[in-house]
């Protein structure tokens, strides 16, 4: 078994107090004895406006967020899983990654986004994340690690299951979430997505969340947490937006064998197309 943290923090448009908020959630994760950190979406910033998102926006060499986060695996050895924001194709807009990178500080895997949050909530949020970010193209195969094998997703993605059983079949055993859900639709939707895509996957669940204000603006729903393959929430962080925090929970991937071979889920391809 290993044990695995996910952490919860509030970011803004400053790269450097976000930088500081996350080094905190690596030294948690190091004094808890993970073997890995696992961070929300857009860690490295939340802009109030899509020009502010696009201005923010830097290269990977020259993000100083990015290379302290690189720097902090190096020394700890301490694998991360983070998103961030990466200068686009278009230089009217950025990509919404997530990145491994690995207990030597390198960038070992990178995931782009492909599903995008547009939205017009009545009462709540109105938010077009296409106006200013490209969208991804390719769902990546699950990458090897001590954990497992871990595959990576993004929020929205969230609410479309074929990418879920796409990485199942291609022998995920972790599936990850990083998320900055809203509040209506995190209290509606966030926890039954999750334990969803990890029930019908059978595989565990890690979803990283941003919670609290970001701006005036923008509030996000928080609950960061670790799921079993049978659905079980092992980690919870809740709604807290004080100081950034980690749970932590073990993976146990004989309990995953157990659980695929006792339930298999055999799919009925003559009947229906492969996902």
């Amino acid at each position: 078994m290993a044990l695995v943290a996910v952490g919860q923090l509030t970011s803004t448009a400053s790269m450097a107090n976000n930088l500081r908020q996350c080094q905190l959630l690596v030294k948690k994760a190091v004094r808890a004895g993970a073997r890995a950190l696992f961070l929300p979406e857009a860690s490295d910033y939340i802009a109030s406006s899509g020009e502010e998102t696009i201005s923010l926006a830097k290269s990977a060499q020259e993000s100083e967020f990015l290379v302290g986060l690189q720097e902090e695996a190096r020394r700890e050895k301490l694998p991360i899983h983070v998103g961030i924001h990466e200068l686009g194709q278009d230089s009217r807009k950025v990509k919404n990654t997530v990145l491994w990178i690995d207990e030597h500080g390198e960038i070992a895997q990178r995931y782009q986004k492909i599903h995008l949050f547009d939205v017009d909530i009545k009462d709540g949020p109105v938010l077009k994340e296409s106006n200013s970010v490209e969208r991804g193209s390719q769902i990546l195969p699950p990458f090897s690690t001590t954990l497992g094998k871990v595959a990576s997703t993004i929020c929205f993605d969230l609410r479309f299951p074929e990418i879920s059983l796409a990485l199942k079949r291609q022998g995920a055993d972790i599936i990850t979430f990083p998320s900055a859900f809203t509040v209506p639709t995190g209290k509606a939707h966030w926890e039954i997505l999750l334990r969803a895509r990890a029930i019908e996957t059978q595989s565990y669940v890690i979803a990283a969340a941003q919670v609290g204000r970001h701006n005036e603006k923008r509030v996000s729903y928080g609950h960061s947490m670790i799921i079993d393959p049978w659905g079980t929430v092992l980690a919870d962080l809740g709604s807290n937006d004080g100081e950034p925090e980690i749970a932590t929970a073990e993976i146990d991937l004989e309990l995953l064998k157990k659980i695929r071979r006792e339930m298999p889920l055999s799919r009925r391809t003559d009947v229906y197309p492969e996902v």
